[in-house]
């Protein structure tokens, strides 16, 4: 009898498995609507949970909290919420920033703190306006439609060129992903054994049976294209 496959593992909830949130320095987000209009960044720093640095921001009503770092923010940087000019740094509403802006940090709905685009140096575009609505050109190159009361970070995620800088030893890579909370190092299915995933085995690295699973396959057997909608070269 095989072993459990790594996608029943993680589906318990181990340790092994589990994110590293409580690592994380604070929650990333927005303060509420219409309540302060100004802010003043106090402190820069480091957080393991998120790919960019943060910036410790102090509000013009004395609350603080935690926003991400635009690329040329600095230690006394003032910004504006809500109100002011398109300029980088400004947190505006999607109906306040012109075509052609970068932009960061969006909300999926208006109020919600953010929850796009956060990761280092990526950005998204403003393309075009419609009635209402605003479409963004997103880091995947596909376009997607936000209401236009969705604030937004102008300017890119600070952090940029961070996978650019090759990583050289093993243990660098382990203490890395250690630190996100991640599997490593990823073994491959078809790399393993008959007896630890459905895939394995074989000779040379081929699965050795079709990609889509089964439609009623057990816990441990239903891996792979689940349910495609369709299978094949695309003529």
């Amino acid at each position: 009898m095989g072993k459990r496959i790594i996608s029943q593992r993680r589906g318990r909830g181990t340790s092994t498995y589990r994110s590293h949130s409580f690592k994380a320095k604070a929650p990333v987000k927005y303060p509420s609507i219409n309540t302060v209009k100004k802010g003043i960044v106090v402190d820069l720093i480091h957080c393991p949970g998120h790919s960019a640095p943060l910036a410790k921001v102090k509000f013009e009503d004395g609350q603080k909290g935690h926003l991400f770092a635009f690329e040329g923010m600095s230690v006394g940087t003032e910004f504006n919420l809500d109100e002011g000019e398109a300029v980088k740094g400004n947190i505006l509403p999607l109906n306040k920033v012109p075509a052609g802006s970068f932009v960061f940090n969006i909300e999926a709905r208006p109020g919600d703190g953010g929850k796009f685009v956060r990761s280092s140096g990526s950005f998204a575009k403003v393309v075009s306006k419609l009635e209402g609505k605003v479409v963004l050109l997103m880091p995947s190159k596909k376009q997607k439609i936000f209401d236009e009361n969705c604030r937004v970070t102008l300017g890119v995620v600070a952090g940029g060129g961070r996978l650019e800088k090759p990583i050289l030893k093993g243990g660098k890579k382990h203490y890395a992903m250690r630190a996100r909370g991640r599997l490593y190092p990823h073994v491959s299915a078809v790399a393993m054994n008959a007896g630890e995933h459905p895939f394995g085995s074989g000779r040379g690295r081929h699965i050795g049976k079709t990609k889509a699973a089964p439609r009623f396959a057990p816990p441990g057997r239903k891996v792979g294209q689940i349910a495609p909608k369709r299978t094949g070269r695309k003529r």
